[in-house]
């Protein structure tokens, strides 16, 4: 199995990092350690020299605190993404998230800011990893004028099964199951619809764990491979080699 997205550079794993690592390499064969800004970026590449060929490193800015980031740091970023090329498995997460942002100005600024990753994806051909809440549809158009990015993925997909159906007839278009999948009613019947063929697994650990009080981590991943193989009525083991392919074919590990 593989967490495709993940945060364990975050300080919430500052007191047991090493502990954590282990119970994911004694489960998974890989986790995708995503950035989430220019700090994020350079401690995410810290830790995949660390521990080489199991924690991989994706370079982005999330939409969220994007918003108010002077041009500088967006721009620092960009140049963070293009220095590492050869490094990076992605350029993400970056997106646009309408969910906690509801001022038309800052939406509009996320969309600008997203747009400048979105072409370095393109004129560089890597992967786009995307954070996209209550914008979904907003953000697949907006993908539609871009032929060079060779796959994207929808990070944490939440959206409606009628935005998934069309990125379904989008080839190398994927969709990333999380955690949630385990208690959402919502992400378990979008996630019944999807072919596993498209689906990729991941925790966003820390977050979306299976109670409030608990802190997520790569290992629970699992959870979400179990629960996929009931929605889809088979076997574990079928779920795993599915989402592990999936994964290995998308970001080319």
């Amino acid at each position: 199995m593989i967490d495709t997205h993940c945060h364990i550079d975050f300080e919430e794993f500052d007191e047991d990092r090493e502990e954590l690592i282990k119970r994911a390499q004694d489960k998974l064969n890989a986790v995708i350690n995503s950035g989430y800004s220019v700090e994020s970026n350079n401690k995410v590449l810290e830790l995949s020299k660390e521990y080489k060929d199991f924690i991989y490193p994706t370079f982005g800015f999330h939409p969220v605190s994007s918003q108010n980031s002077p041009e500088e740091e967006i721009s620092a970023a960009h140049n963070q993404i293009v220095t590492h090329l050869d490094d990076i498995l992605a350029v993400g997460e970056v997106g646009m998230d309408f969910y906690y942002c509801t001022d038309k100005a800052l939406r509009a600024r996320q969309q600008e800011i997203f747009m400048g990753f979105v072409e370095i994806a393109n004129e560089y051909n890597v992967p786009l990893l995307i954070h996209g809440r209550d914008c979904e549809r907003k953000i697949f158009n907006l993908l539609n004028d871009y032929d060079d990015i060779p796959k994207v993925i929808f990070h944490c997909y939440g959206g409606s099964l009628k935005v998934a159906k069309r990125i379904l007839d989008k080839d190398d278009y994927y969709m990333s199951c999380s955690t949630m999948v385990c208690y959402s009613k919502h992400h378990q019947e979008l996630f019944k619809n999807i072919p596993l063929e498209r689906i990729l697994t991941e925790t966003d650990s820390p977050y979306l764990a299976m109670t409030k009080e608990e802190r997520n981590e790569p290992a629970n991943v699992v959870y979400a491979v179990e629960k996929l193989a009931e929605l889809h009525e088979t076997d574990v083991s079928e779920v795993d080699e599915q989402t592990e392919k999936n994964a290995r074919y998308v970001f080319d590990i």
